[in-house]
């Protein structure tokens, strides 16, 4: 596929999995805000549960939810599914386009794992899939009759599936599954579950027939879920612009914290949309706060680094040897990369003087965040990366 035409098709799957994407997170997160918000008054419609007033663009709404269904089908009914389909449909193609396509440069890390082409881009479809299938039979088993236990389960299927991509993949290709695998099961709750279960309701009323209030109550139960995994699943899809949180040799682990920080915020504003004051809210931002913290410093920490005494700071030349051979093949002016036809970024090592001015791109990509070499397809050493930024951090001394 010619460069440029990847390019122009990444962008537009890019734009397009972002456009829909906020239209799925709005409405997600207005009709959570809504249901939380719902107040009751003594002179409701039967079967009505609750009503909110609103006022917005110069305007005044008034909403009413009936638990199960009103005893009518409205002339007019609107639904709320394309913008997730469409979410999941463009990250799908991003996915293919640049992960699959391009799976020995940003999905394959030889030194994780050897892999091909077509395993690579057959484990990571088989994940997606199977993540789907475990995480409903837990839904519709006795676990999932317990908030408390299914949050657990969750929690614990998220994690497997982390410390199995990242022992799998590369470091990006790893965080880039577990979202993709997250997203794939909130998309599935609104095709296979949310959605199915409100055709059920229609079809029953139109039929004339009381609905089944069982199938409200999943359709609820799935939507909460995917309240719950919008905040971390946002930050997992755009991971690979962050190497602090990819290249970590404990990643995994990462994503754990980003579950909890994200589910803690989302719980302290469902928790205040809900009424809840005092006690009942004054805890989860603080929280999320110290795990911001936790999750920084564990990132910036590398057990595994390499120390190298003072007086081995390697001389300029040296430098430039070691970055001609590790990434000169694609940031150069004529890239011997097949994937590039001009150097990515613009960014160029063809000579000392190039190096010393993307230094500290150097230091923060091949470095500290270890995510250059793409797959470190040139195999970099630890060594070397440490010999790079002691070079760096002590001035780039001749």
């Amino acid at each position: 596929m010619d460069i440029l035409f990847q390019d122009w098709i990444n962008l537009i799957l890019r734009w397009a999995h972002l456009i829909t994407g906020i239209a799925w997170i709005g409405s997600s997160f207005y009709f959570v805000w809504l249901d939380l918000s719902l107040r009751k008054r003594p002179d409701m419609d039967e079967g009505v549960y609750g009503e909110a007033w609103m006022v917005h663009g110069g305007g005044f709404y008034h909403v009413n939810k009936w638990m199960v269904a009103p005893k009518s089908m409205p002339a007019d009914l609107h639904w709320f599914k394309y913008e997730a389909y469409f979410t999941w449909l463009t990250g799908f193609a991003l996915l293919v386009t640049m992960y699959y396509w391009s799976a020995e440069s940003y999905l394959i890390d030889p030194s994780v794992l050897a892999l091909t082409k077509m395993d690579a881009i057959l484990i990571g479809l088989g994940s997606l899939f199977a993540g789907w299938v475990i995480y409903d039979i837990l839904c519709k088993s006795t676990i999932g009759k317990s908030t408390g236990k299914l949050a657990v389960a969750l929690f614990i299927l998220i994690m497997v599936a982390a410390y199995f991509f990242t022992h799998v993949f590369s470091g990006r290709g790893a965080f880039i599954h577990v979202g993709a695998m997250i997203g794939t099961i909130m998309a599935a709750n609104v095709f296979r579950i949310i959605i199915p279960n409100q055709k059920k309701v229609v079809a029953s009323l139109m039929a004339g027939e009381k609905p089944d209030p069982a199938l409200g109550l999943q359709a609820k139960q799935r939507s909460t879920h995917n309240n719950y995994l919008t905040l971390p699943v946002l930050l997992m899809m755009i991971s690979n612009h962050y190497s602090m949180l990819f290249s970590h040799d404990q990643s995994w682990l990462i994503v754990g914290l980003i579950l909890i920080i994200g589910g803690l915020v989302r719980h302290f504003f469902n928790t205040r949309n809900a009424g809840g004051t005092g006690k009942a809210i004054v805890w989860q931002l603080p929280a999320a706060g110290v795990g911001m913290a936790v999750l920084a410093m564990f990132a910036s920490y590398d057990p595994n680094a390499v120390k190298l005494a003072d007086e081995d700071i390697i001389t300029a030349d040296h430098a430039l040897a070691i970055v001609q051979t590790r990434c000169a093949s694609c940031h150069s002016q004529n890239p011997r990369d097949e994937g590039f036809d001009e150097a990515p970024a613009g960014v160029m090592f063809d000579d000392l003087a190039q190096i010393e001015a993307n230094a500290q791109r150097v230091l923060a990509q091949a470095v500290i965040g270890r995510a250059m070499p793409l797959g470190n397809i040139t195999e970099m050493s630890d060594e070397e990366r440490a010999q790079l930024g002691q070079w760096i951090r002590a001035g780039m001394p001749e």
